[in-house]
């Protein structure tokens, strides 16, 4: 076990620092730090020795030099039980320390600011912190390691129980944990240089892809019961699904988190009140309107059939209005949104079964990429974010879209890049009224498409997310009464498809964008 005597802390996080270090003052602990956590530290009260002090050099070099000194990592490093170790500190008069508490310069938080410069990056990449995080996880027996914050308590807690005393277990996992810290941050640094450096940040996918996860927990069972299954998160503070405010309800499934994510894909880019409703990864209908229950409504009455036991997704607070509109839905899974009225709460927890959670829509960790395992390997690819613009919408028929028409383009667009291909909706104005997804062939996608829309289909504006091989797909349209089309082109049959819309006195639009989601 280990007796801590003397500690060094210098923290970007400083969340839960001042009870953690009060606790540890309690029981007699000498403190070094720096810069502003020593500021904040001796605010609180606590007595404090400057590192600089300590070393006999001041902090140098616009603080890039503050800790990389040997009265540091020779008190770190040290090994208690060799003799010849013991003898040098004793002959150069350094003093062993006994814990380090460090987390290290937010890069990842830097780098994920808009226009960051690459200087302002390069000022985050932590020298001293991870130094000493490794110089104690190396001597582990010997030094505790503490660079979580979510540690404190555990830590605090052995030592008043044990006089002091740490005992050897938590030395190890505290080792372990800043051994996957500093290689995380390693990792990030590697990726964002290698992407800037190149003079192609975004177009450069990286030579090597580490992923670092923690476990927070169990899940009751995979897709299927015989699946075992559990969450895990990137190292730090939870955030997205991982960190999402569960008000009410059972447990989340593994599928409900896969249909919860694909839910927050389909709206969090809107800028108006948006609804989904999922199902196994694709949508049942989504809209937007300047009203939040209109939006929901028109969301759900897409395919009400389908929609049951569906996962809700909002991007507006939820008032009473829309949970009465959910409550009178039937059977729903999971309700996700940024907050919930009280008295919509009120409303909703009155269903026992029905999830509710509060998800932060602006605070979402920033994606590059996207990835997919496979047999002996991963895919990586970039994210699909590209939008589309009206005057990137090249007309190609005869007849011209109406300004509506184009309206309801973009919105579409918008919609279908999230729709498991071949996938085709149908929307009027800025709500879905027909989908069909995830088909083998795209004239099966637009006779699912018409059929559920149904009377709705006249007038409708069609979505493909690729292009139309044949001319089917719009005999298809036209007998259903769809009026524009806006679809990828590019197909060797584009003339006889232009041809085929033209004879139909259909509008149709190219946007040399395919938006497949396999």
């Amino acid at each position: 076990m280990l007796k801590v005597k003397r500690i060094l802390v210098s923290v970007s996080d400083k969340k839960g620092l001042i009870p953690f270090i009060k606790g540890l003052a309690e029981l007699d602990v000498e403190i070094l730090s720096t810069g502003g956590t020593a500021r904040q530290l001796r605010e609180a009260g606590l007595t404090v020795k400057d590192v600089a002090e300590h070393t006999g050099y001041p902090e140098m070099l616009d603080g890039r030099v503050k800790t990389l000194h040997p009265m540091v990592h020779g008190g770190l490093l040290a090994v208690r039980d060799n003799p010849d170790h013991m003898e040098q500190v004793r002959r150069h008069g350094i003093g062993l320390i006994d814990m380090v508490v460090v987390n290290l310069y937010p890069f990842e938080k830097v780098i994920q600011k808009k226009n960051v410069t690459l200087d302002e990056a390069i000022e985050n990449i932590d020298i001293g912190g991870p130094s000493m995080l490794r110089s104690a996880a190396k001597n582990y027996r010997s030094v505790a390691v503490v660079c979580n914050p979510d540690h404190y308590a555990e830590v605090l807690s052995e030592l008043k129980q044990n006089n002091g005393l740490l005992p050897d277990s938590i030395l190890y996992r505290l080792a372990i944990s800043a051994f996957k810290h500093t290689s995380r941050y390693d990792t990030i640094i590697q990726q964002f240089l290698g992407r800037r450096l190149s003079g192609s940040e975004f177009e450069q996918l990286p030579g090597r892809v580490e992923y670092h996860y923690d476990k927070i927990q169990d899940l009751r069972y995979g897709e299927n019961p015989h699946q075992k299954a559990a969450l895990y998160k990137p190292e730090g503070p939870a955030a997205g699904l991982a960190g999402a405010n569960q008000l009410h309800g059972k447990e989340l499934s593994f599928n409900n988190f896969l249909d919860l994510n694909a839910a927050v894909d389909f709206i969090k880019d809107f800028r108006t009140p948006a609804a989904v409703v999922i199902k196994h990864n694709n949508p049942t209908g989504v809209a937007t309107h300047d009203d939040l229950a209109t939006a929901y409504k028109q969301a759900w009455s897409c395919d009400k059939l389908s929609a049951f036991g569906g996962i809700i997704g909002l991007n507006r607070k939820v008032d009473e209005e829309t949970a009465d509109l959910i409550i009178k839905s039937g059977f729903m899974e999971c309700v996700i949104a940024p907050k919930f009225s009280a008295k919509a709460k009120s409303l909703l927890t009155k269903k026992k079964n029905l999830r509710l959670l509060e998800f932060d829509f602006k605070g979402l960790p920033a994606e590059l990429y996207d990835s997919k395992r496979i047999y002996g390997g991963m895919l990586l690819q970039e994210k699909d974010a590209r939008e589309l613009s009206e005057g990137e919408l090249r007309v190609v028929t005869k007849k011209q879209p109406t300004a509506a028409q184009r309206e309801a383009m973009l919105f579409g667009w918008q919609v279908i890049k999230n729709v498991k291909s071949n996938a085709i909706v149908l929307v009027k104005g800025s709500r879905t009224v027909g989908i069909g997804c995830g088909q083998t062939s795209r004239v099966e996608s637009v006779n699912i498409a018409i059929r559920k829309a149904g009377k709705q289909a006249a007038n409708a504006v069609l979505i493909s997310d690729a292009f139309f091989p044949k001319t089917d797909n719009i005999e298809l349209a036209a007998a259903a009464g769809i009026k524009a089309i806006i679809q990828t082109g590019g197909s060797i049959s584009d003339a006889d498809v232009i041809a085929a819309a033209d004879a139909h006195q259909l509008a149709m639009v190219f946007t040399s964008v395919r938006h497949f989601k396999h």
